[in-house]
């Protein structure tokens, strides 16, 4: 098909492009509700089941760039799929693999959004940074009881907002805080206050979370995210904006945290969180001790042991997503899930640097799937959902990069195609 076939299929069929506007719009409301899980069903998968439906009635395909990440997430159900074949009461068990199906859905449903047109990407961002904004003033309004029942917005004296733990709650803030960050860094300054508040309310959510894991994964975050923007920029001039504007960002964020642990209740848990060891991780069957008898226990269980029995076992969960894996999905899961990690972050990282209109979404899931995988060797990160949207846009953005050099490359020869037009 030509490009002015292609024009004129477009304005031809208007109805179809204003039902693709009104999906483009529920794709954005979509990420948004995905900062509002306090019970499952959430909104959000109700949302997300209709939605998907919805575009590929509406004539969404999975290309060739994407049907690896379809073929690995549906491997690696399918190993939790055998893993229930080793349950004696399967329980909950079916309904915990439904849910990984359902999530690996999404992250295929994430990329082909995003491959059929790079200008869903900031609709995206916008809608997680808003999401994000919002359920951390409810955690912030929670954690100081600034309402009669703001306490469901806190669990442990820890500000966990519209989720249902503070350690999917803080980690859930950090893509929205390096989009934040870029734009900050990159855009127009007269903007650059609106969205230093936002950080500064997101960050202290982060904060008030006491997670370690989203702690170290802020920071880790936000200095590669410096760093590969330095890397970037050639002008000096612009990477001493980005130095000032930096160092600047970290002196509010320090100030707002002397402030806030100038109360009692503050202060006293952050002494206690601080600590890179708590009590429950190296006493005997705490977090490290049963991450090593799991993963001896794994050795000789080639299908798992199915959903939830480890806890049932040892009456606490894995956190630890390599050990969960491996218990739930069996060695096949654990191979597709490390593979499907490592082709993520090589497609990431070999394009994050190219001046592209997606690039700065690209550089910017990039690092937040990095900072996961470095956290998910203490914390479990298979069912959050905001994991599974990281998966779809690096995939989504890579598929976009692949079309360009396809389209570029057949354009250079002067042929035609019937291939989709270089990305919208």
């Amino acid at each position: 098909m030509s490009a002015i076939a292609a024009a004129y299929s477009r304005v031809a069929d208007p109805q179809r492009a204003t039902l693709r506007l009104i999906g483009s719009a529920a794709v954005a409301f979509g990420v948004f509700l995905s900062g509002f899980v306090i019970d499952e069903p959430a909104p959000y998968e109700l949302w997300m089941a209709a939605l998907i439906g919805f575009w590929f009635i509406l004539g969404l395909r999975i290309s060739r760039y994407t049907a690896p990440l379809l073929a690995l997430l549906l491997t690696f159900n399918v190993g939790g799929m055998l893993s229930l074949t080793q349950m004696k009461d399967l329980a909950d068990g079916p309904m915990y693999v439904a849910v990984s199906t359902f999530l690996a859905l999404t992250s295929i449903f994430y990329a082909a959004i995003v491959e059929d047109s790079h200008r869903r990407l900031p609709l995206i961002f916008n809608a997680w940074a808003f999401a994000a904004v919002i359920t951390s003033m409810l955690g912030i309004l929670g954690y100081f009881n600034a309402f009669p029942g703001s306490e469901v917005f806190t669990l442990y004296d820890r500000a966990k907002g519209a989720f249902q733990d503070p350690n999917v709650f803080g980690p859930f803030l950090v893509p929205p805080s390096l989009y934040l960050v870029h734009g900050i860094l990159t855009g127009k300054l007269k903007a650059a206050p609106i969205k230093a508040a936002a950080l500064l309310v997101i960050a202290l959510g982060v904060f008030l979370s006491f997670s370690r894991a989203a702690w170290g994964l802020f920071l880790l975050a936000i200095a590669l995210l410096i760093f590969v923007m330095l890397l970037k920029e050639r002008s000096g001039a612009f990477r001493l904006r980005i130095l000032v504007l930096s160092l600047a960002a970290i002196m509010m964020m320090v100030a707002s945290l002397l402030v806030a642990l100038q109360f009692p209740k503050v202060s006293d848990l952050f002494s206690t969180r601080a600590q890179l060891v708590q009590q429950y991780d190296d006493e005997y069957l705490g977090r490290f001790d049963r991450h090593r008898i799991g993963l001896t226990m794994m050795m000789e269980r080639p299908l798992g042991i199915g959903p939830l029995v480890f806890g049932s076992i040892f009456t606490e969960d894995e956190h630890n997503i390599w050990l969960k894996t491996l218990t739930t999905y069996g060695w096949l899961g654990f191979v597709s899930y490390i593979s499907m990690l490592c082709w993520t972050l090589y497609l990431g990282f070999r394009n994050l640097l190219k001046d592209r209109p997606w690039q700065p979404y690209i550089m910017i899931a990039s690092i937040a799937v990095l900072g996961h995988a470095a956290i998910g060797n203490v914390i479990d990160i298979d069912h959050w959902r905001h994991v599974y949207l990281l998966f779809g846009v690096v995939w989504g953005c890579a598929a976009l990069e692949q079309r360009y050099i396809r389209g570029k490359r057949l354009g250079d020869r002067g042929q035609d195609t019937c291939e989709p037009p270089p990305p919208r």
